[in-house]
């Protein structure tokens, strides 16, 4: 028997793959993903059209909070994918509190950076960039906290000693959320604190 034979009697076996978390979510995720999609052209539009205004706006901002606050969410999600593989191979979830830390640390910041810029005299009212920049950062903030819950509900799940197929796609779901609350921030953190 040749080798070439030998290969097609008995091929390697294959893993199989599917999307993480419930079908409906991703519905969610997607229309999320479009609807900040929509936010970030107004930006661009608002940029194009008033690009003094954006960079005079821009220097009132703290980027050294923002760049912190990226690294962050990177951090996060670095830990929620590997405490997700974790609960996947049946081991304690332990990078998980680690991710929520992060998680209230970025919330912390944030807060503390809207004080900052309140305290320099620039709110919503103040013209377009800061009103675009305290509604899409606040409405970011809002999924954060959901995050937060998300992140919470992944570490009480990590606890239970087994878990079902219904947990682990319940846990993929809160991982796909989180993820996605990374995702837009290291959009808008480019569009409101670089984009020259």
């Amino acid at each position: 028997m040749t080798a070439t034979a030998a290969r097609t009697e008995h091929p390697a076996p294959q893993r199989h793959r599917h999307i993480p978390g419930e079908a409906g979510l991703w519905v969610f995720l997607l229309g999320d993903m479009i609807m900040f999609s929509v936010f970030f052209g107004f930006i661009a539009v608002l940029h194009g059209r008033h690009p003094r205004m954006f960079r005079a706006s821009q220097q009132a901002l703290h980027p050294d909070l923002g760049l912190l606050n990226t690294l962050l969410l990177l951090i996060a999600s670095a830990l929620v994918a590997r405490g997700l593989r974790q609960l996947r191979s049946g081991r304690p979830a332990r990078t998980l509190p680690w991710a929520l830390l992060c998680a209230l640390g970025f919330a912390v910041i944030k807060g503390s950076e809207y004080a900052l810029v309140i305290h320099d005299g620039h709110t919503p009212s103040s013209n377009d960039f800061f009103m675009y920049y305290f509604v899409f950062t606040g409405i970011h903030l809002a999924h954060l906290a959901i995050g937060i819950g998300a992140l919470t509900f992944l570490i009480v799940l990590s606890r239970r000693p087994a878990l079902s197929r219904g947990h682990l796609l319940a846990a993929e779901g809160a991982a796909a959320y989180w993820h996605m609350v990374d995702l837009l921030w290291l959009v808008l953190f480019p569009l409101f604190y670089l984009v020259a």
